[in-house]
């Protein structure tokens, strides 16, 4: 029975399941524990606990395929929540700040509009359009000359990241609002079958014959191949020769193997197409267009590597005429109404945002769960699988959810026996996690090898 103040996560739980065409009678199999709220203009609780849920009773799923009954899940929505926000809690030591100084929201002449500035690219542009160094006062005089709208246009013409701050309803009448509105949760498509795999899936263990190419960045697919390395994968994460998120690779890189390879050259386009051919799974979250640039679209991938599982994301959705736009999460809760309606009903003077990257964090597992019923699916028909998730996407999610955790009590404070027993000697130095928010009955939740920085290993399987 689902206590009436889960019902919310319950309900959200099951809509995501059904668009992942998942069985309706698996999600009785679904514990949810814990209790507590994040404070918010929207039940970012409920999201977490219904994205992490779905992700591991899609792991529960797989299990299924070796035995007759799936496994019982558990989710503590207490314990998504913090890790919505971080998992790791290092000793003696800090991960560099997650945000360039240059980036944040910004007073325009006529409103609000963020910068994200992260990257060198982002930054180099938004400050070439403010013909501005990067002093941040400097930036601020330079922004209230310009009209919100004008601005973002500017900076997104030559390559940079901004979004103005817009209502929930002028955002739904956006076309890039009411675009997004009309798609799935995630768009998912079969294709090419292959002979099925001889998996041997081990319960304890279930995804440990599975190889998984990475080739994700800020947030959302790293958050989704964490996971899955969690429960065995063969996680093989591939970056270009310059990329780097210092601020990050502490928190999502624990099991994984992180090479680096240029697609420019002919050398590195045979070693990846080698690894290719080998893996099972491709999460991708390059730009839209990126990789088909570089001569890998769907298609190509497909034959390839007929039976592939295919999952990417973006920021702004598939169709409209902002579905070739970068974004990150913080630029699409700017956009899609989030922080306006956080600062209209804190009453606050400034855009308040979800009070975690909540956008990131549940598109990831929804990705991961995405992949494994992808999985699932390969092994009874040996059919291939491409999914298609977007940061705004599951933005329209939460807000069309309803509730409003606002006035609930918050969750309890972070307690010693919330982490692993365990440290995990990362290349920066010792840390602990916390307790992992899901169980599956006889699995085992770990990773292989601790958090690494990227280019350490050697692109090969």
């Amino acid at each position: 029975m689902v206590r009436s103040d889960m019902a919310l996560s319950r309900s959200m739980l099951s809509q995501i399941w059904s668009a992942l065409g998942g069985p309706s009678e698996l999600i009785d199999r679904v514990e949810e524990t814990g209790a507590g709220s994040l404070p918010s203009a929207f039940p970012v609780s409920d999201l977490a606990s219904a994205t992490v849920g779905a992700a591991a009773l899609a792991v529960a799923e797989f299990i299924a395929a070796s035995r007759r009954e799936a496994p019982r899940v558990r989710v503590d929505r207490r314990l998504a929540s913090m890790w919505f926000a971080a998992s790791l809690r290092p000793h003696g030591w800090a991960p560099p700040p997650p945000w360039d100084p240059v980036a944040g929201d910004y007073r325009s002449r006529d409103g609000w509009i963020r910068l994200h500035t992260n990257a060198p690219a982002h930054r180099r542009a938004a400050l070439a359009v403010l013909g501005t160094g990067g002093d941040r006062s400097a930036v601020a005089q330079a922004v209230l000359r310009w009209s919100s709208d004008d601005l973002e246009a500017a900076i997104v013409e030559v390559g940079g990241c901004a979004a103005t701050m817009r209502s929930m309803a002028q955002w739904a009448t956006h076309p890039q609002g009411s675009a997004v509105a009309a798609e799935p949760i995630i768009h998912l498509q079969r294709t090419q079958a292959d002979q099925r795999p001889q998996w041997g899936i081990d319960p304890g263990r279930p995804l440990g014959s599975v190889r998984i190419l990475d080739l994700t960045r800020v947030l959302a697919g790293p958050v989704a191949t964490r996971f899955l390395a969690g429960y065995g994968a063969q996680v093989l994460r591939i970056d270009p020769p310059d990329w780097d998120e210092p601020g990050i690779i502490p928190e999502i890189s624990a099991g994984k193997r992180c090479a680096r390879l240029d697609l420019r050259t002919s050398k590195d386009r045979e070693t990846f197409e080698r690894l290719l051919a080998a893996a099972d799974v491709l999460v991708h979250g390059y730009r839209p267009g990126a990789l088909a640039g570089l001569g890998y679209d769907a298609q190509r991938l497909q034959s390839m590597r007929p039976g592939l599982i295919d999952v990417s994301l973006d920021a702004y959705g598939h169709t409209g005429p902002w579905k070739d736009r970068r974004g990150f999460d913080s630029l699409v809760q700017m956009s899609a109404g989030i922080a306006a309606e956080g600062m209209t009903r804190s009453k606050s003077d400034r855009p308040v945002p979800l009070p975690v990257q909540a956008l990131d964090q549940a598109t990831g597992y929804l990705m991961a769960a995405a992949v494994v019923r992808g999985l699932t699916g390969r092994l009874a028909t040996g059919a291939g699988l491409r999914a298609r998730a977007s940061l705004a996407r599951t933005a329209a999610f939460l807000t069309q959810s309803g509730g409003n955790n606002s006035t609930q009590g918050g969750l309890a404070p972070e307690m010693p026996e919330d982490l692993d027993g365990e440290v995990e000697h990362t290349h920066w130095g010792p840390a602990h996690r916390l307790v992992a928010p899901m169980s599956i009955d006889g699995c085992n939740f770990r990773w292989s090898c601790p958090a690494m920085p990227l280019g350490c290993a050697s692109a090969q399987w």
